[in-house]
């Protein structure tokens, strides 16, 4: 399909983003009711037509209508007639839904072990010490074999480094009897509250979200998060670590007619909130190189301030709604708006940014050379599709119809830490009543005093010439501490596909690749 620039907003001359240019990433900005959301729209819809796949996260339930073809309402029609467009071609695009809690559209997962420590312990909100904690138990999950997959196996894993604390500590450092509490703590609040649906089997497969349909159309892949706002780290991890994944996985492919995949990060103050410095490198090293990986990454967020300045400096495409300038962080974020783009004598930008109506927004998309254009004051064209939310009959119909349907709806638990180290304490209370048996003092014949009536004390009297001494009862088994636990990995090594544990750049405890 061909790649023709995006026309998307028209003021005194027409505005375009050009596809060769989108995966330099672009953030749009503006206060509550705007127009953000129909700027993200029309984005969307331009990329999909492009044949690029899009992943975006509707925060406010509202996005669902791009999936259906729009109407000229009175209000359309008004704007449409204002910016003198003729034919604009109503049309849905191509839609596949994700859910977290899987009740609004295919259930979306991942593991714990692919999630890793790092993002772990800011979903958890540990603290220094109990980061360094949970690094060390997946360190010892990781040194035997343990697959980490759902929130049962973090729990078990946790349980058994806390009661083996002691014979852990030469090796792997003191594990805190109360660090492995706030870890526990976090996690059952995480399970009260749904969370702990985001990990399990099977995991989310990258490929599933850069496809095409049959008219070569980009499929745009909406995470329902309406719910999920309500856990905000919850919904800025997993999609942090969306992000880590596409990075990780994909191949280097250099500048590309057109994107491979857009990616949408709608509310990404949540991503940078509070966020220890270790992640935020992370985060400016996966938005600097991604780039070269075919993916455009687009940041929706109220104020431009809300991202910090080494990320923002590498969003070239822009689109900047109306802020109010009611308080002095207002006035700042104002200014600082103002400052980003590149300046038009013909305009105070300071100025306009709060003159602007809804759907109108100062525009700056980056030229074939990667500069960034001028500044100008334009309009937002409509979306193609629907504006607001479709019904859940039709958000039900297009689930069932998805290239997707029934292979995320089958949970898998198959063979991990939680089952391996249950294994375990069965095999050591067998090997326990197994040995009680030949423990007990062989009785030939009564025992001196035992002819009169009343049992000598034991261990009073030696025993006879030719009897066995007594053996005390037997205690741990010989088997070393893992002896069990490794029989039982080894034993079920190569029956599975992807036994090795993997780790994403996020995952890794010590950022390496997989």
């Amino acid at each position: 399909m061909s790649a023709n620039p995006f026309f998307i907003a028209r003021g005194e001359t027409d505005l375009y983003l050009l596809p060769k240019m989108s995966n330099r990433h672009g953030l749009v900005t503006g206060a509550t009711g705007t127009g953000k959301t129909v700027s993200l729209q029309v984005l969307a819809e331009n990329f999909s037509r492009a044949g690029v796949p899009v992943f975006m996260a509707d925060v406010k339930g509202d996005l669902s209508g791009i999936s259906q073809p729009g109407s000229a309402t009175p209000k359309i029609a008004a704007r449409l007639d204002m910016l003198k467009i003729g034919d604009h071609g109503f049309g849905g695009s191509p839609v596949v839904f994700w859910d977290i809690f899987g009740e609004q559209g295919h259930p979306v997962r991942t593991t714990i072990s692919d999630m890793g420590p790092l993002l772990l312990g800011r979903l958890f909100n540990l603290s220094e010490i109990q980061s360094g904690v949970l690094s060390l138990v997946f360190k010892l999950a990781d040194d035997n074999g343990l697959l980490l997959l759902d929130s049962k196996d973090l729990r078990a894993m946790l349980q058994f480094a806390g009661d083996n604390a002691d014979k852990f500590q030469t090796e792997y450092g003191r594990i805190s009897a109360a660090s492995i509490g706030a870890i526990q703590r976090s996690l059952l609040d995480l399970e009260t509250q749904g969370g702990d649906k985001l990990f399990g089997e099977p995991a989310l497969n990258i490929d599933d979200l850069i496809q095409t349909d049959n008219q070569g159309r980009g499929i745009v892949n909406i995470l329902a998060a309406d719910r999920l706002m309500l856990q905000p780290k919850t919904y800025a991890t997993f999609l942090l670590w969306l992000l880590a994944e596409l990075y990780e996985n994909l191949p280097e492919v250099g500048d590309l007619e057109k994107p491979k995949l857009v990616f949408f990060f709608d509310e990404a103050h949540l991503l940078f909130d509070e966020a220890p410095p270790v992640l935020m490198q992370k985060v400016e090293q996966i938005i600097r190189l991604i780039r070269s990986k075919g993916v455009g990454v687009y940041f929706v967020t109220q104020y431009p301030i809300d991202v910090p300045e080494s990320v923002l400096g590498q969003l070239g495409n822009r689109i900047q709604h109306a802020l109010r300038a009611f308080t002095p962080r207002d006035q700042k974020a104002v200014r600082v708006a103002a400052t980003t783009f590149r300046a038009n004598p013909k305009l105070n930008v300071e100025k306009t940014i709060t003159e602007l109506g809804v759907g109108e927004a100062l525009v700056s998309f980056l030229d074939e050379k990667g500069h960034p254009g001028i500044v100008e004051r334009a309009f937002v064209l409509p979306p193609r599709g629907q504006i607001g939310p479709i019904t859940p009959d039709m958000r039900r119909q297009i689930v069932s119809r998805s290239y997707v349907y029934g292979h995320y709806e089958r949970a898998v638990d198959r063979e991990s830490a939680f089952e391996l180290l249950k294994r375990r304490e069965e095999e050591k209370a067998k090997a326990w009543d197994e040995a009680r048996p030949q423990a007990r003092f062989p009785q030939a014949g009564p025992r001196p005093g035992e002819e009169r009536g009343y049992p000598a004390p034991r261990g009073s009297y030696p025993p006879p010439d030719g009897m066995p001494k007594e053996r005390k009862p037997a205690g741990r088994p010989k088997d070393t501490l893992f002896d069990a636990m490794a029989k039982s990995a080894v034993r079920s090594i190569g029956s599975q596909v992807g036994r090795s544990i993997m780790r994403g750049v996020l995952g890794s405890i010590l950022g390496g690749k997989r």
